[in-house]
């Protein structure tokens, strides 16, 4: 039960942005440019950005989230699966190991960044644009992650919720809906 009171059809983040739309507004703005706005990486690898922060932060709504959001862009399932178990032998490039590796040591800290990790990622063909994006989508996500599971929102158990959720996210991005969520109560 979350420690405030959420609309009950709002799940996740989605309730704790309605909650305040005005802090929700220039969020979401920032998450829209970093996860959908132009870039060298690809949204699905975005996606996967934010899938392993959340996941190493064992936050169960955004790392499912995310995993289907991901999952959505590559049109499978088992890039994402095996990059949770093990960066090292995920079916991604050399530069998006180095930028996934980087993102999990942003996880821990951002002193926990290495000089080694962020040569190792310009070896491997990684933009200062792509440091900075990872970097910053990492630090992003552990905030979500930390909103998220500080408030005790609720992670619905359901799939369906995540692939609905990550089609709507592939489609529209992220922001606000203009006609809101009501249309969403009663489909627990």
């Amino acid at each position: 039960m979350p420690y405030i009171s959420l609309e009950a059809h709002l799940p996740g983040v989605t309730g704790l942005l309605e909650y305040r739309q005005d802090t929700a507004a220039p969020l979401r703005e920032v998450t829209q440019i970093l996860l959908r706005g132009p870039s060298t990486l690809s949204e699905a690898e975005r996606e996967l950005i934010a899938t392993i922060v959340s996941h190493r932060n064992e936050c169960v709504y955004c790392s499912t989230s995310h995993t289907a959001a991901a999952n959505a862009f590559l049109g499978e399932e088992e890039t994402a699966a095996l990059m949770k178990k093990d960066i090292a032998t995920a079916p991604v490039t050399d530069k998006m190991k180095a930028l996934l590796t980087i993102a999990s040591q942003v996880q821990q800290s951002g002193k926990a960044v290495t000089p080694a990790a962020i040569d190792a990622a310009k070896a491997a063909g990684a933009t200062e644009l792509e440091l900075h994006d990872t970097v910053m989508i990492a630090a992003l996500f552990s905030f979500y992650n930390r909103y998220v599971d500080g408030l005790a929102t609720i992670a619905p158990t359901d799939p369906e919720y995540y692939n609905s959720m990550a089609q709507r996210l592939k489609e529209k991005g992220y922001y606000r809906p203009q006609q809101g969520y009501d249309h969403l109560k009663g489909k627990g």
